[in-house]
């Protein structure tokens, strides 16, 4: 059974009651929500682009909220701070049209970072991360020494060494030298897959869910944690110039752990892209089952406001 779109708004602009039905409604477009919401923060990897080119339509419905009088805040899991994901957007063919500001979780790992000081790390990550580096260095003056996981007093995780080939399990040993010295990791992208293309590809979320397995101690940045929401928000606020009114915000996602869950934990309501990491769990790329979707809503105790096929306008 595929899923109905949700009638148009009425006449004076508002929508339907969208907690009323006992499912959450699908719309059509982002337009059904122009005058309900004024600030959308939006997910980026599987929402705005594939990690190889962006949605053209996506981006045109992004665009067309700001037009209406909407602020779009990007909102990502990215381990690197905003300014290598805005060169990365504009390589991926995502228009700074469509949005106002990117706040990343590697803006807020930087803060994280910050309140240790000079304390030693080891870096679990690919080299595209070290950017996260050479911003710390700026902000604070010098960033913090990077040495081997013997002399370190933390380690920061932002992703796999090769995340085309590896798997967490190939990171036991290094889990298991943690654990003797009781190292906490920061985990600097909480997302455990992303889809490259095609290509189902592990984040640094899932190493830290293995390290905490195991034991171990993880300390998260970005979604679904509260810090990089109340910076979007403040972004938000700044560009509006007014105070935000909570009612108003809509995050958009792909991830019902960390873009539903960290909306709805923060009172904001939460659009479910269902063709992301999600879409094989219910029904396919193109098509929502009822029932699955119904199934997999309860397996997170999660229920977003509304959903949409694809990000359009």
């Amino acid at each position: 059974m595929r899923l109905t779109p949700s009638p148009a708004p009425t006449s004076s602009g508002a929508m339907t009651d969208l907690s009323a039905t006992p499912s959450a409604p699908l719309i059509d477009g982002l337009r059904r929500f122009v005058g309900r919401y004024e600030v959308a923060l939006c997910d980026v990897w599987g929402v705005v682009h594939n990690g190889r080119r962006a949605f053209p339509a996506a981006c045109d419905a992004l665009a067309r909220f700001r037009a209406a009088g909407g602020t779009v805040i990007l909102i990502t899991n990215a381990p690197r701070p905003n300014g290598p994901i805005r060169a990365q957007l504009d390589r991926l063919g995502a228009p700074r049209v469509a949005y106002d500001a990117v706040v990343t979780s590697g803006d807020v790992t930087i803060e994280l970072v910050r309140a240790r000081g000079q304390a030693p790390l080891h870096h679990i990550g690919p080299e595209r991360d070290f950017s996260l580096f050479d911003s710390l260095a700026e902000i604070a003056g010098e960033a913090p020494p990077r040495t081997t996981l013997e002399k370190a007093a933390y380690v920061l995780c932002t992703g796999l060494f090769d995340d085309t080939r590896e798997t967490p399990a190939d990171y036991d040993a290094t889990f298991a030298a943690m654990l003797a010295r009781k190292l906490p990791m920061i985990c600097a992208n909480p997302d455990l897959v992303i889809h490259r293309g095609d290509d189902l590809i592990y984040c640094a979320g899932a190493l830290a869910q293995r390290y905490q397995e195991m034991g171990g101690e993880a300390i998260y940045a970005g979604k679904p944690y509260a810090p990089i929401y109340e910076e979007a928000l403040s972004q938000a606020a700044a560009f509006r110039g007014e105070r935000l009114d909570k009612s108003r915000v809509v995050a958009i996602g792909d991830a019902m752990r960390t873009d539903i869950a960290g909306a709805l934990a923060q009172g904001i309501d939460a659009l479910f892209v269902a063709s992301g990491i999600h879409r094989d769990e219910i029904g396919g790329a193109n098509t929502i089952d009822n029932a699955a979707f119904e199934q997999f809503a309860a397996r997170h105790g999660l229920r977003p406001t509304a959903i949409i096929n694809d990000l359009v306008w």
